[in-house]
């Protein structure tokens, strides 16, 4: 396959997904979890009939003067509670009078967090992701900087950096599709799995790049395309043996699990596929194209 020739077919695709993601952020924004907005959450579990303590707990708290209250209930027949910040005193107060209307229920955690704890989260999780691409970009600058023989290095730098733009994009439009859909929030979990996404696509673009690297200085007579579409065929096995070598654990982490971490693999996994798709076949026929026009 010529990888070189089908890539306005790569393009088109990533395109595609960059723009849903897009407008999904436009539209609808975050479901931000308590870690980002703060607030309580409280997961209980329950022996008796899920549906009646549900009811139970529902009636008991809108008498609470805790405003607006948010129950889920989950596969593992226990709830999850969320809410405005409470006192410590208030949880345990709670707590004990919880277990006299519904002996049977135990508390799994309490989380508490305030509103200027998770404002300043988010601004430092931003943060964290701008000196991640930075840091990805002046090493890569570094490390090809005696790779010039066809392509100069800054080049494979600011193309890393955008395939990891485009691979946190789409992280991030899919997430906003679930909160949105699903109700799934976006909390520090999710934070972890992007930095670990970002990592692996950029460790895989790597490769990728020091295969054609290599390529240059054996093939120097050869033609760009050639030698770039060949540094793709070379990698391409081991590229999809390493992604699924990581993408069976994660299954079986999101299915048999403890839900507190589906939202962590889910992430994770769908990293690996896009970060996999982008490091082969968006990252060379990019670097094909710019040397191209620059040529």
């Amino acid at each position: 396959m010529n990888f070189i020739q089908k890539s306005k077919i790569f393009y088109s695709f990533s395109g595609i997904i960059i723009t849903i993601s897009l407008l999904s952020l436009l539209i609808w924004g975050f479901n931000f979890g308590i870690d980002f907005t703060g607030g309580s959450l409280w997961e209980l579990s329950v022996a008796e009939n899920i549906n009646q303590s549900t009811e139970k707990i529902n009636n008991y708290l809108k008498e609470s003067d805790l405003g607006q209250v948010d129950i889920q209930t989950t596969s593992e027949n226990s709830l999850i509670l969320r809410f405005s910040n409470i006192s410590e005193e208030k949880h345990i107060k709670l707590l004990g009078e919880l277990k006299e209307i519904i002996p049977s229920i135990e508390e799994r955690r309490f989380e508490s967090i305030g509103p200027s704890i998770g404002q300043e989260l988010k601004t430092k999780s931003i943060w964290a992701i701008i000196l991640v691409f930075f840091g990805i970009l002046t090493y890569l600058w570094y490390a090809f900087r005696h790779s010039s023989l066809r392509v100069p290095s800054y080049r494979y730098g600011i193309l890393a950096v955008l395939v990891l733009m485009h691979d946190a994009i789409f992280i991030i439009g899919l997430f906003v599709i679930l909160g949105k859909f699903q109700g799934w929030e976006v909390n520090s979990d999710f934070l972890v799995a992007l930095l670990v996404v970002i990592g692996y696509s950029v460790h895989d673009t790597i490769v990728v790049f020091d295969r054609i690297r290599e390529n240059f200085k054996l093939k120097i007579k050869d033609s760009l395309e050639n030698i770039i579409n060949l540094s793709i065929q070379q990698t391409l096995v081991r590229s999809l043996n390493t992604s699924l070598t990581t993408i069976f654990p994660l299954l079986t982490l999101y299915f048999f699990g403890p839900l507190s971490i589906k939202i962590l693999v889910v992430a994770m996994i769908s990293g690996v596929i896009i970060g996999t798709y982008s490091s082969v076949f968006l990252a060379a026929p990019l670097l094909y194209e710019w040397s191209i026009k620059k040529a």
